[in-house]
């Protein structure tokens, strides 16, 4: 089989990194890109979740309690409060 280059840029202490991490398990980054290559194309998906960040805004707990208090409000059950900005220390 004919081999071709992939030129991949990254930050170079995620290059450092994985390097290492791919000389802790006795491979080396081509080897590594080779594997994941491979999986995308017999998985037809990237192998692995991605996701937005674990921003707790975000979370079940806090989407269930946002919705909760906007049926209060929504029953007439807030609080109107004024705005009081801070001042500058």
């Amino acid at each position: 089989m004919a081999q071709t280059t992939l030129s991949v840029r990254m930050d170079e202490a995620v290059k450092k990194q994985f390097d290492a991490f791919c000389a802790d398990v006795g491979m080396n980054a081509s080897v590594a890109i080779n594997l994941f290559a491979k999986a995308v194309i017999r998985e037809r998906r990237i192998p692995f979740e991605i996701a937005a960040s674990d921003d707790p805004f975000y979370s079940e707990k806090n989407q269930a309690r946002l919705k909760k208090s906007l049926e209060q409000l929504n029953a007439g059950k807030g609080t109107v409060h004024e705005l009081i900005e801070a001042e500058d220390d």
